[in-house]
């Protein structure tokens, strides 16, 4: 996920047990493409969204002050704009002829006033009554989907379509009614045809599909009922991977240099478990070694958000300043190489517990601690942590 950002490439990532074969109920294995371009659509909107920032917010800006100093008010509309009868045509002119009067006598001054005070942020936390578009047609969403719902979202689209735009008031906060009304001014200038070629361009050219639980649906089937989550599935998966042309609603979808990228624990079944045709399909295979007590370091130390970052940030809330020397670091990842060597290894998952288990009493009692500064150095981690590795009847409340 992380290099897929960095090379700006479409990501999906799902697992291979929530489909079934084509023709029983659940997902089928198309809808892995169709949530790729939904989420290359996604990306893009976001970036010319970013790019349409600042004209956005003036436009926003003037929204604002429309809803704090209105100067006219909207003629109600028919449903589909029909229905105009031509003997109320005297009546339009006198209400445009008022409309002009109501404009001309509103005080530029005051808008210009009230402006200043929305830019120098006077105005932030008042309350303010604002219409906001619906998105969709709220009636449609009754209708129960039965596990289709690439097709529930078409029918949605096709009712939205045919009803006028629906909005609806709500009482918010200026900040928040400027977000609400930059996010939705910003929408407007997309080109969303635009959009959706370049998702499309960018699904079939960098899209990253990772398959996880795989061996999940390896082997055979026990039982004597049809076998629609785990042959089937990975019949339906070749000839995705081998390439094809997935049809969405927003085109044809070609698969043939989308990436994909499969994962599986192989505990309990192998890899010669899956179908040969599938096992072709994917000739690069990876075994990930077991980590070790340097592997866990690094990673206690240093990502941006690594977990002793995390712990410390957490226990600052509460005013209780921790301090980890570096044999304490160095400790903590001992005991968890050591547990996933001797346990069950869950990889980098074993370092939450062991972290959740050492600081459980300044956790429960932080306010004993406030305003103190709490080292964690070797002693303190072998006093809180060792019991528990020496007594195996005690491992179950580390994992």
């Amino acid at each position: 996920r992380r290099l897929a950002k960095l090379v700006r490439a479409p990501f999906v990532k799902v697992e291979a047990t929530k489909f079934t074969e084509v023709g029983y109920v659940g997902r089928d294995v198309e809808s892995i493409i169709r949530d790729l371009v939904e989420s290359a659509i996604r990306m893009v909107k976001n970036e010319k969204m970013d790019k349409l920032t600042e004209k956005a917010a003036i436009a926003a800006e003037e929204r604002l002050l429309d809803a704090l100093l209105p100067t006219k008010k909207k003629k109600p509309s028919t449903p589909f704009g029909i229905y105009q009868e031509p003997e109320n045509e005297p009546v339009d002119a006198e209400y445009n002829s008022l409309e002009t009067k109501e404009e001309s006598t509103a005080p530029s001054s005051t808008r210009e006033k009230l402006r200043l005070r929305l830019r120098e942020g006077k105005l932030e936390e008042s309350l303010i009554e604002v219409e906001i578009d619906e998105s969709q047609y709220p009636g449609v969403g009754i209708l129960p989907s039965f596990g289709n719902e690439d097709m529930m979202i078409q029918i949605q689209d096709v009712f939205g379509n045919l009803f006028p735009k629906q909005t609806r008031k709500k009482k918010t906060s200026i900040r928040e009614a400027r977000r609400i009304f930059e996010q939705e001014e910003a929408q407007k200038m997309i080109d969303m045809d635009e959009v959706i070629d370049e998702a499309i361009q960018l699904s079939e050219q960098n899209g990253i599909v990772f398959l996880d639980e795989i061996d999940k649906i390896a082997g055979k089937e026990m039982g004597s009922g049809p076998d629609v989550s785990r042959e089937g599935v990975q019949r339906d998966i070749l000839p995705i991977v081998e390439g094809t042309v997935v049809m969405t609603k927003y085109g044809p979808i070609k698969t043939d240099f989308i990436l994909f990228i499969a994962a599986g624990a192989f505990h309990v079944s192998k890899v010669s478990d899956l179908i040969p045709e599938l096992q072709g399909r994917f000739p690069i295979r990876v075994e990930l070694k077991s980590l070790t007590e340097e592997d866990f370091r690094q990673i206690l130390t240093q990502p941006e958000n690594a977990i002793i970052k995390q712990q410390i940030a957490l226990m600052e809330t509460e005013d209780v300043h921790l301090v980890f020397t570096q044999d304490a670091i160095s400790e903590i990842s001992s005991i968890s190489h050591t547990m996933n060597q001797s346990k069950e290894n869950i990889g980098a998952r074993r370092l939450h517990t062991v972290m959740e288990r050492l600081l459980e009493e300044i956790s429960f009692h932080a306010e004993d601690y406030k305003d103190q500064t709490v080292t964690i150095d070797r002693a303190f981690v072998l006093q809180n942590l060792q019991e528990i590795i020496k007594d195996a009847d005690l491992h179950k409340y580390i994992i």
